[in-house]
């Protein structure tokens, strides 16, 4: 039997690229054509249907990219669409990725008309003068007013995505930003530190006042604790969650589950338990050479996953989650036998960096700081 299915739709436009982000998102302009690009979207999840026919999606997730920006109309007839195709489970969790700008804020009732059940809002600061600092377009005042919106347009289910670490940031405005955040009784929130990735304007030149890692160890910790006091429980390295309020998508993804991946530069993972494969697909990055491959019937990039390659990725992805996994899971996701996976996790057992209960595994307290050096060592 192959693993629970999800969908995940990649907008690639902003209004403009933060100079933090790596993500596969481009500056919006005036000639971009939507019609063409949910057209080749469609086009695509097609071309897809004979390799996942008869299997259920359990949730979709449109990311960015700033989701928000589409059309309610376009995102309405894309889900009639793909709902026609696929079946969606009876509690098929849809997120949609919104920033807090007025514009976005003022689709939400059409969104959740249209079918999305729940929104992540990326606030990442309640401080303005760290917005500012961040390159963000919003307002605290505009993402206090999006999240009352977001309420008012029926959503009982939603992220507030905030950052910390950020230039010029004490420990006491971090929780502040956490405190500001949980007025609005969130059932989920996202908390990660900033980190200066390659490629990005933020990697080049690094802002001034970057806290050292000794001080975001001191607002994580402190951040955890308010967020536990909350009511707040951390199930994954930067998602914390009321209990059943867990992202249906990312949970999926973080169990090594399948999932198709739709747009430019989106990834997909596609198990064939009868054949013994693991397949991957890749589509092209640029927005123009997607809507171009899809107009001409290409298929993006396509690769098999090799045996030996499983042990690795099936660790990156479940020891991302502090819930315990089972061997037995592990040998269904990737055709392994349960002695490959006992045999690599002995020493870290050791170590006391996992405990080990029959056969069953889990990060102890310990091992949450040192996931890196566990998963380095399956490729080894």
């Amino acid at each position: 039997m192959p693993p629970p299915l999800t969908l995940y739709v990649h907008y690639p436009w902003c209004v403009r690229k933060c100079p933090y982000c790596d993500f596969n998102s481009h500056a919006l302009k005036d000639a971009t054509d939507e019609a063409r690009y949910f057209d080749a979207l469609k086009r695509q999840l097609e071309q897809v249907l004979p390799q996942i026919w008869g299997r259920r999606i359990h949730a979709v997730f449109f990311g960015g990219g700033t989701p928000s920006l589409m059309s309610v109309a376009a995102l309405e007839d894309f889900l009639s669409h793909a709902r026609a195709l696929l079946g969606f489970g009876a509690e098929v969790e849809i997120t949609l990725e919104a920033n807090p700008g007025t514009a976005e804020a003022e689709k939400f009732a059409g969104f959740r008309a249209a079918g999305v059940n729940r929104l992540s809002v990326g606030v990442q600061s309640f401080d303005d003068e760290k917005l500012r600092r961040l390159g963000r377009i919003h307002t605290a005042a505009e993402a206090r007013r999006a999240l009352e919106m977001a309420r008012s347009a029926g959503f009982d289910n939603f992220n507030i995505d905030l950052m910390f670490a950020l230039p010029g940031q004490t420990v006491a405005q971090a929780v502040e930003d956490v405190q500001q955040a949980l007025t609005f009784a969130p059932p989920h929130l996202s908390h990660y530190q900033l980190t200066l990735e390659p490629n990005t304007p933020f990697y080049r030149q690094p802002p001034a006042g970057l806290p050292d890692d000794e001080r975001a160890a001191e607002m994580q910790a402190a951040c955890a604790e308010a967020l536990e006091v909350a009511g707040l429980h951390r199930y994954e390295v930067s998602a914390w969650s009321r209990s059943g309020r867990q992202c249906a998508h990312n949970l999926n993804y973080w169990r090594y589950g399948d999932y198709i991946g739709l747009g430019a530069g989106a990834h997909g993972k596609l198990t064939f338990a009868e054949r013994g494969e693991i397949w991957r697909s890749q589509m092209p990055a640029s927005p123009g050479a997607y809507m171009e491959a899809m107009r001409r019937g290409e298929t993006g990039r396509l690769w098999q996953v090799a045996p030996q390659e499983r042990l690795f990725e099936y660790l990156l992805n479940r020891l991302r989650l502090f819930e315990p996994f089972e061997a037995a899971d592990f040998s269904a996701c990737t055709g392994l036998p349960a002695a490959t996976l006992h045999e690599k996790l002995a020493p870290w057992v050791e170590k006391g960096l996992l405990q080990r209960q029959q056969d069953s595994y889990r990060l102890t307290g310990l091992g949450r700081d040192f996931v890196d050096e566990i998963v380095a060592d399956m490729l080894n």
